[in-house]
């Protein structure tokens, strides 16, 4: 099966620097074949045999952790679950930048998102997925509203990348 791995918060600090060679040679230590990485914020594809996502993202924590000294949070995603994503889209995409996926480890609570008043966090947008939100930020990332207030009212783990990001790694993900 081809995973997308995501991990949250690489590369943003110096305390969370991970060289993408390492992580690509952790991800082949594991076991795992046809390793790639995109970018430099943590993404990662890579071939295992059918397994437990949550078993795989859990090992692949743990050994950052034990070799790179980081513990960072990982989501998993197969490719046609990644394509699920793109396809199903509830948003339109204005500015591919400023459209962000929030991949989280579990189905999203409507509650929580339903919950809060869009006055708090306009003009920014958000829909549900499957365990995807959508949103939009059509003023920019720099003092965004939505992604506290989300995280704040939920404690779900997530991890957003814009939607260049997300349609390249399936680009990645399903090519040869």
């Amino acid at each position: 099966m081809r995973y997308v791995a995501l991990l949250r918060g690489i590369n943003v600090s110096p305390r969370t620097q991970i060289a993408m060679a390492d992580l690509r040679a952790l991800l082949e230590g594991l076991g795992y074949g046809d390793v790639r990485t995109h970018l430099r914020s943590g993404n990662a594809l890579f071939t295992a045999g059918a397994d437990d996502p949550a078993g795989i993202a859990g090992r692949i924590r743990r050994r950052c952790a034990e070799k790179l000294g980081v513990g960072p949070a990982v989501i998993l995603r197969t490719v046609p679950e990644l394509r699920a994503v793109v396809e199903e889209n509830p948003l339109e995409i204005r500015d591919p930048a400023r459209f962000m996926v929030a991949f989280q480890a579990e189905v999203p609570d409507r509650g929580v998102v339903d919950g809060i008043d869009p006055a708090l966090y306009a003009p920014e947008e958000v829909a549900i997925g499957r365990r995807e939100l959508y949103m939009y930020f059509p003023d920019g990332l720099r003092r965004t509203k939505l992604p506290a207030l989300l995280e704040e009212r939920s404690g779900v783990l997530a991890t957003m990348r814009n939607w260049n990001t997300v349609t390249r790694l399936l680009e990645l993900g399903e090519g040869p």
